[in-house]
């Protein structure tokens, strides 16, 4: 950087005829300066090349004096250091389309991924109606090519058919003289619910259809019911529930985790109620899982819907009164409140 300077000094003060010397004498010290450093090959540096480079446009007769590097390779540091500059100053305009804002990309893309069915003009008039200035043609760069044509993820086939689906199984429960009471329970998926329960001693085919018809009056039958292979449903249910418009999903045998919602059901009930009571007869056993389905519905919070109730629960804030305690299930649950002094 010293001789660079120096050079350009000479340029200033030296009268003409001195300055083809200087100039001549300054381009062989730097080659010696060069060569006395301690590499097996003298590299040369930016500085270096910096120097050749403008030597090259200050001095005519500069090829003499080149003993480390040819003319050819000075002109092509010449032409780089043209072409780093230009492009240096292209960068400084910033002409053209202007850029896009990051979040309004990843907005763009989350909108194509939870929308499979949507192209690029129902997605650039959900972003217009959010006040985001973009173009029709910018939004169909930004989405995601697919190879295959858009289909709805399981997700969102499972959550368009919940509401049709239905499960039915009996569980027995033994009471206090030795009788077997057989149970029957009718769950619907969607937010799970225990849509009907009945108890009898002798469970039949025509019973079972029966209370298909006192659970789905009129229109409101359900487009699925899954069920286990027990031959308790007959062929007076079968008349039943074609009557109802009802298609049969029977599961595998011994598969009951075909059937995860209604096991969890009946898993529920015992270990919450049934285990900790011994049951008197049919009476006695309904009041008790009349008692715990309210508790079930009402207050026993479920991981599936958010830690919300089947029945939605309102939130009671602080400023509603002290949190009081109400036994349910005959003492075996508590449900907790706010209550104003």
């Amino acid at each position: 950087m010293f001789r660079l300077l120096f050079s350009v000094f000479c340029l200033l003060i030296f009268p003409a005829r001195l300055k083809q010397l200087a100039l001549e004498n300054l381009a062989l010290q730097q080659q010696l300066a060069v060569m006395r450093r301690q590499h097996p090959r003298p590299r040369l540096r930016t500085a270096d090349r910096r120097f050749w480079v403008f030597l090259s446009r200050a001095w005519p007769n500069w090829r003499k004096s080149l003993v480390l590097v040819r003319p050819e390779t000075v002109v092509g540091w010449h032409r780089r250091g043209f072409r780093l500059y230009w492009s240096w100053i292209a960068k400084r305009k910033r002409l053209g389309r202007p850029g896009m804002n990051r979040d309004v990309r990843g907005l763009a893309r989350t909108m194509t991924e939870a929308n499979p069915l949507w192209g690029a003009p129902r997605i650039h008039g959900v972003l217009m109606k959010l006040g985001i200035e973009i173009s029709e043609r910018t939004v169909s760069r930004l989405m995601p090519k697919r190879r295959k044509p858009p289909t709805q993820t399981w997700r969102a086939f499972l959550e368009n058919h919940v509401n049709q689906l239905v499960s039915i199984d009996f569980f027995t429960v033994p009471t206090a003289t030795f009788r077997v009471l057989f149970v029957l329970v009718v769950l619907a998926h969607h937010r799970p619910r225990v849509l009907h329960f009945n108890v009898t001693e002798h469970p039949t085919a025509w019973w079972t259809g029966q209370q298909m018809i006192e659970v789905f009056p009129e229109d409101t039958a359900p487009r699925y019911l899954l069920r286990d292979r027990d031959k308790i449903y007959g062929h007076d249910f079968h008349q039943r529930i074609r009557s109802l418009r009802i298609e049969e999903v029977l599961s595998a045998p011994a598969s009951p985790w075909q059937r995860a919602y209604v096991e969890r059901l009946i898993g529920s009930i015992r270990r919450d109620c049934l285990d900790h009571v011994v049951e008197l007869g049919e009476e006695h056993l309904r009041k008790i899982l009349k008692s715990y389905l309210e508790y079930y519905h009402r207050t026993r919070t479920h991981l599936a819907l958010g830690k919300d109730t089947p029945e939605p629960r309102a939130l009671q804030p602080a400023h509603m009164g002290e949190v009081i305690e109400l036994p349910q299930g005959g003492g075996l649950h508590r449900r907790y409140v706010r209550q104003a002094a």
